[in-house]
């Protein structure tokens, strides 16, 4: 190795090693390594995603710091939604900040614009899980780190209330590490607030992005946001609402129990006809049970990335348990046939 190139990589270490002498940030570090240590990182790859908040650049500096220390290699990467004229400026830019100042290589991740006149959060969501899943497939990467924080938890609480979600979508946000498509997520502060996120931001990189639409009412999280900050005047507490959030897990622990149970002993999945049979059976158990079991077959054979709309589903449900002859429908993608008391789901042909 060259003597210039062992310079820089002696002062990068240098940065990480002084920042860490600090005692607010080499507390929440050895959190974050003991978390990361758990997972047991198979290929030692770890792609990190950079939206230049206060929130993913502080996953990143502490990530940059566990990868110094493992000898894991990271992909960080920064995703251009193009739904704002100046977005693929700010990428660049943070891209070119990151580079210059602190050595990190940053990847752009876009996809060719198309028109969104509503539901735009949703869909640039969605634009984001995809291009990660596509980079992490492509190079072998089955971990992904993002920067959620414990206001995000409220945020996204609020958002599925307001939206009368059920109580698996209530929780399902509740969760450290989660999987989506193979990848498992990793959400290592979502115990830490976003103030607590700014302030080891002020600490280490020393600069953060600001999202011009995170202030428009507009997107209906601008205003929960703005909604929270009125409750916190009126005493909401994280401490009791993370209790709260927590015992309506348990609840849901034991409905996935029960649903686990209902699947692997009243249906059966044959691998080569890629169809499964559901017995009479399935069907003699309380609705959410029935609900949830009937989606989760639904998404499996469909090979969809989301569980179907919860009320097409109930009225399929409906239509299978109260028709007396035999019955044929269709839903997200898959062919629903009754012949007398069994219902069998394959895939609709593509």
């Amino acid at each position: 190795m060259k003597r210039k190139s062992l310079s820089v990589k002696k002062r990068t270490l240098n940065f990480y090693l002084t920042k860490l002498k600090d005692p607010q940030l080499k507390k929440l570090y050895e959190v974050f390594s003991k978390n990361l240590a758990s997972l047991e990182l198979s290929n030692k790859k770890i792609m990190i995603g950079v939206s230049g908040g206060s929130d993913s650049l502080s996953v990143l500096f502490f990530s940059q710091c566990y990868a110094l220390e493992h000898k894991v290699k990271l992909y960080p990467v920064i995703i251009d939604h193009k739904l704002r004229n100046e977005s693929t400026d700010e990428a660049k830019n943070l891209k070119q900040k990151l580079k210059k100042n602190f050595k990190i290589n940053c990847k752009i991740l876009s996809k060719n614009i198309i028109k969104i006149d509503k539901n735009i959060q949703s869909y640039a969501r969605n634009l984001r899980y995809d291009l990660f899943l596509n980079e992490c497939n492509k190079n072998d990467i089955n971990h992904l780190l993002l920067g959620h924080h414990k206001d995000d938890l409220i945020e996204n609480f609020f958002i599925r209330f307001l939206r009368g979600s059920g109580l698996k979508g209530l929780v399902s946000f509740d969760k450290k590490v989660s999987n989506y498509n193979g990848i498992k997520i990793i959400r290592p502060f979502l115990s830490i607030s976003k103030k607590e996120l700014n302030n080891i931001n002020k600490k280490t990189f020393g600069f953060f992005v600001n999202d011009p639409t995170n202030n428009n009412d507009k997107f209906l999280r601008s205003r929960v946001r703005k909604l929270i900050k009125n409750l916190n005047k009126e005493g909401l507490n994280f401490n009791k609402f993370y209790l709260t959030l927590k015992n309506l897990s348990k609840s849901d622990e034991v409905i996935e129990f029960f649903v686990k149970k209902n699947v692997f002993e009243n249906s059966k999945y044959f691998q080569k006809e890629k169809k499964t049979i559901l017995k009479k059976s399935f069907f003699n158990n309380p609705e959410e049970i029935v609900l949830r079991s009937f989606s989760q077959v639904i998404q499996h054979i469909g090979k969809q990335r989301h569980y179907p709309r919860g009320k097409k589903v109930v009225r399929h449900i409906d239509s299978l348990k109260s028709s007396k002859k035999n019955a044929k429908l269709t839903l997200s993608g898959c062919i629903i046939e009754k012949i007398n008391d069994s219902v069998i789901i394959y895939p609709e042909k593509r």
